[in-house]
């Protein structure tokens, strides 16, 4: 199963947690273009979203010096970025770098210390690490709940990524009361078509899938995809990988006359250049 980290659903409440530049800008070319890459991400177009975070990184550390917060938060967006496209021998070293930045300036239960830990964590996860990035998401969680409060968006993603963790060593029983967590709080906080609504539902799904829990799957597939049209539109990666996971699961019941066109849809997506 595709799961949806964090980074591929990148929307503004969720800049709380993976960066935090926006409440530290001091030059507005910096902000500009901050804002700049984290359109185009949410767009789909990476390359062009991290030479934007190049950018924003060269001023920060000119204007700045290198050892600034606003620095660490365009090390952690460039860092982001890079993850997403795979490159994560780019990303690690820069979330290192951003990581005793912020430790070192404001202590090691900042909120911004948090996002760190949440992204190299998932940095770990991709490279199925999971020994190095349990302990990561452990951390960011305690810091999010003491600093926003157990019902927080920003806490649910931190959820989120620690069942992830869970699921993807069979640990079902760990997982599930996780990703019901995540569904219900983001509902109830960020309303039932936002994004991150979307994560949570194919999250779960999988998690029952992977169980062949197949009719508790498939509604929550259908609603991820609907929700994530709605919020990226209908050519972003986020939806392929929707279609692709409920193709999938109409494989796994024999159903290949459904998952074929559902298959043929994501990868014309995936053939757009970004």
């Amino acid at each position: 199963m595709k799961i949806l980290y964090l980074p591929n659903a990148w929307t503004l409440i969720a800049l709380g947690l993976v960066v935090s530049a926006y409440c530290h800008a001091n030059a507005p070319e910096w902000t500009a273009l901050n804002r700049q890459s984290d359109l185009l991400y949410q767009q789909g177009q990476y390359t062009l979203a991290t030479d934007k975070a190049k950018q924003a990184l060269q001023i920060a550390e000119q204007s700045l010096g290198l050892d600034h917060t606003d620095v660490a938060s365009s090390l952690n967006r460039l860092a982001l970025l890079y993850s997403a496209q795979g490159r994560y021998s780019q990303a690690e070293p820069l979330y290192k770098r951003a990581l005793l930045i912020d430790e070192e300036a404001l202590g090691t239960e900042h909120p911004d210390i948090a996002s760190v830990l949440n992204n190299l964590a998932q940095l770990y996860h991709a490279q199925e690490l999971y020994e190095l990035a349990e302990p990561l998401h452990k951390r960011a969680l305690a810091i999010l709940e003491k600093t926003f409060g157990k019902d927080h968006p920003n806490v649910a993603i931190s959820l989120n990524n620690l069942a992830l963790i869970y699921h993807a060593q069979k640990k079902y029983s760990l997982a599930e009361p996780l990703y019901k967590r995540v569904l219900a709080l983001s509902q109830k906080t960020l309303g039932p078509e936002h994004p991150t609504v979307a994560l949570g539902l194919n999250n779960l799904a999988g998690l029952y899938r992977d169980q062949a829990k197949y009719p508790n799957a498939e509604p929550l597939f259908r609603r991820a995809l609907t929700i994530s049209e709605k919020a990226f539109g209908l050519d972003h990666p986020n939806v392929a990988i929707c279609l692709e996971n409920l193709a999938q699961l109409y494989r796994d019941i024999g159903y290949a006359n459904k998952a074929l066109p559902l298959e043929k849809r994501a990868a014309e997506i995936r053939s757009l250049k970004r």
